[in-house]
């Protein structure tokens, strides 16, 4: 069994080396790299193409959003894994848009690091769960009152159109999956978003969390 390719990318050097040594001592994980700004950080996955990034969102000369973006763009394959003491959802969807994959924070225990490289590393997306409340303040009772006021459910092919969204896949890449054509993939996706009265993206990942979607593994 190979093992999960590890970069990371911390200003810091204490808490780089902990991290070099925390991700070391699994016997699935090695790290393979690390950048110590977010400029080098870009350089260095772009030559390395790890599969896990772990991305300290808070970096100089270019910061973990903007060098997130930037890699996601030209090596899309790199599962980005942001690591921040940030709790407002104000960064989370902003990285989220950006095409990280998970939002760890730093003071969380250990162990839920090494649990959202491995989910991120399998495709999945991994949400701190001292975040997730906070991602969907609001948002159930909201939810709760469009279901009040509809009878429409959605059909198992919106849902796992919805699903699949949420987990990060392109609508391309849905319609491979289900066998159908990237149209038909289109008007699911608007059709479930209509029914549960929500508009973006981030909503639909609020959703998914709401429905445990992003802890299937």
């Amino acid at each position: 069994m190979s093992k999960i390719r590890v970069m990371l990318a911390e200003d810091h050097h204490t808490v780089r080396e902990g991290l070099k040594l925390l991700v070391g001592a699994q016997s699935d994980m090695e790290v393979v790299g690390e950048a110590e700004n977010g400029r080098e950080a870009v350089s260095a996955a772009q030559k390395l193409l790890p599969d896990v990034l772990v991305m300290d969102v808070s970096m100089p000369e270019l910061n973990g959003l903007k060098a997130t973006q930037k890699i996601k763009e030209s090596c899309p394959a790199i599962k980005v894994l942001t690591l921040t003491r940030h709790t407002d959802d104000g960064y989370l969807q902003e990285l989220l848009r950006a095409g990280a994959s998970g939002y760890v924070l730093k003071q969380s225990a250990s162990t839920e690091l090494l649990h959202a490289i491995r989910a991120v590393a399998a495709g999945g997306k991994y949400l701190d769960p001292a975040i997730t409340d906070k991602v969907t303040t609001g948002y159930a009772s909201r939810l709760s009152r469009l279901r009040g006021e509809t009878s429409n459910e959605l059909s198992e092919r919106e849902t796992e159109v919805l699903r699949l969204i949420a987990w990060g896949h392109s609508n391309k890449e849905i319609a491979a999956r289900m066998d159908l054509s990237v149209k038909t993939v289109e008007v699911h996706k608007a059709n479930a978003m209509r029914k549960l009265g929500i508009a973006s993206r981030i909503d639909i990942v609020r959703y998914a969390i709401l429905q445990g979607w992003l802890q299937d593994n």
